[in-house]
């Protein structure tokens, strides 16, 4: 589906001394006013907003004040993932830089489970804790919050996540947010925040900010820089929509993970080859970002936190070891784990379920977000994937645009323990005789039409790859940082004929191609996607001989429409345009030169 919303492109380029081709894609991320594509192109961190407008932020500040002044110990309770991780760091060393006496604790993902616990609760009395307060947890945790008020103790809670809700007869929904004596939630109804779409460490660092107004910190703005960093990993990391101040966040926070002076971020950056290299959004998501997940998931994420707060570099590098060599185990576990249930799917009857629960009892639990997304992408349905646990069973959700998992688990939490997410992620936890329930009730209630889940790709631009300049992929990079809410831009072009091909990779997963325009320019492409399927579509569309002659050199007669990306190749030193192939469908057969044998 080709994007068409209007614009003076021309005007807009003008102005702003870019490509039209910039300016149409920046409308089709509904940035239209000048201030907007300013704020776009050109937003800076002065531009984020006022901490201030958070609920509760100022009065948790003065909270964390008054237990500060008065020698109160702090303890910090995060959770076990990317974001957990980071906010954890933020808030116990933003309060050890303000002179508290704080220490921090990040649940076990099998032995504690999610957030709070009545036996977390315990412990910290026990150890004369006297305030509570959580980062990326905590909004839902309200029986356990009461145990820690009747105990005496102070709870503030910093978090991200929906509001539990109850829901009248006619409709009607309350909020039901915990007593604690401060919430900060952006996605609290009567928040005055203007944007509900910063993860936790971004609600952990608003709260610093603020605390640091309250009592003065030596040389602030570099110590609040060396936040501001971890709050942008975690914004990656936790997949959070790149729009509005998480644009910011996260342009300025890459400059700052590259140059931080942090220990472990460095040992991580290096163990994983990309230390003196410019950073993306890219390599958090997809490289460093998942080591500290795995650990999360595999261990404890308290070791990942260890190799943040460590000032010892040989400690540092060994975690971080550490934390890759059980990324690449994860790795493992996830593909035989998506094996497994991709077979469950196509052998039973769940393969004609809109929204797919599959129960995989062995599978790690820690494993069931990632396998669900998996599963999401291969079918392009809401998807649950469940595993045994200690008590009943876990699982995670991974949903599509038209389906709102967290409303639509709520229409029968009676059937769950523990539950709670947002529109496109969920997790759930139930007694295992519930689990069918649970698939029959979502497939009965989802709503869901087929035009719902057929997944459809929006084309930024139909443009000719004569269009393309090496001044024109260096123009794309105004538009990074590129990730959740500001995807890569889509172009397309019509009957593409192959002309020669080769196969590289030790794997045999790379394309190497030589391409014509209907022009009779020429231009190499690139294909990083799954060749089997790839080599399936050519075979069977356009047969075994044409396929054998691509792949001699002597091509010509296979013809596709593609959706590519341009992009610049440095072999020693030396540049050279390349476009990457990132889906394909067939093109138009007069289009193709026919060959007899």
């Amino acid at each position: 589906m080709v994007s068409a919303k209007k614009a003076d492109f021309a005007k807009i380029a003008e102005t702003f001394h870019i490509d039209p081709v910039i300016a149409r894609i920046m409308r089709n991320r509904d940035i239209e006013t000048e201030e907007q594509i300013n704020q776009f192109l050109y937003g800076a961190p002065g531009d984020m907003h006022s901490p201030h407008l958070l609920k509760d932020v100022d009065k948790a500040a003065r909270i964390l004040q008054e237990q500060i002044d008065g020698g109160k110990r702090i303890r910090v309770i995060g959770d076990y993932d990317i974001d957990g991780v980071c906010a954890a760091y933020i808030l116990v060393k933003g309060l050890e830089l303000s002179g508290a006496r704080a220490d921090v604790v990040i649940p076990h993902r099998i032995q504690d489970g999610y957030g709070l616990n009545d036996e977390m609760i315990t412990k910290a009395k026990e150890d004369g804790i006297e305030t509570i307060l959580t980062c990326d947890n905590g909004i839902a945790a309200k029986d356990q919050i009461a145990y820690a008020k009747s105990l005496g103790m102070t709870v503030v809670v910093t978090d991200h996540h929906e509001v539990p809700y109850e829901v009248a007869k006619d409709g009607a929904r309350t909020e039901c947010p915990p007593p604690a004596d401060a919430v900060v939630d952006p996605k609290q109804n009567d928040c005055g925040y203007p944007f509900d779409g910063i993860c936790g460490a971004v609600v952990a660092y608003k709260l610093i900010q603020v605390l640091f107004e309250l009592i003065p910190v030596d040389q602030v703005e570099t110590k609040l820089q060396e936040l501001l960093a971890f709050a942008a990993f975690a914004t990656v990391g936790d997949v959070m929509t790149l729009t509005d101040e998480n644009r910011i966040i996260v342009r300025e926070g890459l400059k700052l993970i590259a140059k931080s002076s942090n220990v472990g971020m460095q040992a991580l950056i290096t163990v994983n080859g990309l230390q003196n290299k410019p950073l993306s959004a890219y390599h958090i998501g997809f490289v460093l970002g998942p080591c500290l997940n795995a650990t999360g998931r595999l261990d404890t994420a308290y070791r990942a936190l260890r190799m943040f707060r460590t000032d010892d570099q040989a400690e540092a590098v060994t975690i971080a070891d550490e934390l890759k060599e059980l990324n690449d185990s994860r790795k493992n576990m996830t593909l035989l784990g998506t094996k497994q249930a991709v077979q469950m799917i196509e052998e039973s009857p769940l393969i004609d379920d809109k929204v797919l629960v599959v129960y995989l009892p062995e599978c790690h639990e820690s494993l069931a977000g990632i396998i669900a997304g998996r599963l999401r992408e291969r079918y392009y349905k809401p998807t649950f994937v469940l595993t045994k646990a200690e008590e009943g069973v876990k699982g995670s959700g991974r949903s599509i645009e038209a389906y709102h998992m967290y409303d639509k688990m709520s229409e029968c939490k009676e059937l769950y323990t523990k539950y709670g997410g947002h529109k496109m992620a969920a997790g759930v936890s139930m007694p295992e005789e519930n689990v069918e329930n649970f698939r029959a009730y979502l497939n009965e209630h989802c709503g869901l039409t087929e035009e719902d889940l057929e997944e459809k790709i929006h084309i930024d631009v139909p443009m000719p790859m004569s269009y393309v300049t090496a001044d024109f992929v260096r123009q794309l990079s105004v538009l990074e940082p590129f990730g959740n809410g500001n995807p890569k831009p889509v172009f397309a072009q019509r009957n593409v004929k192959l002309i020669k091909g080769r196969i590289l990779g030790k794997n045999s997963n790379v394309g190497k191609y030589t391409v014509e325009d209907e022009q009779g320019g020429r231009y190499e492409m690139m294909f990083f996607g799954n060749m089997e399927t790839w080599h399936t579509f050519l075979t069977e569309g356009f047969g075994q001989e044409a396929y054998d002659r691509l792949y001699r050199g002597d091509g010509g007669d296979i013809c596709i429409h593609v959706i590519y990306y341009p992009d610049l190749n440095v072999y020693q030193g030396r540049e050279s345009l390349q476009m990457i192939m990132q889906d394909y469908c067939m093109g138009s057969a007069d289009n193709a030169t026919k060959k007899s044998g």
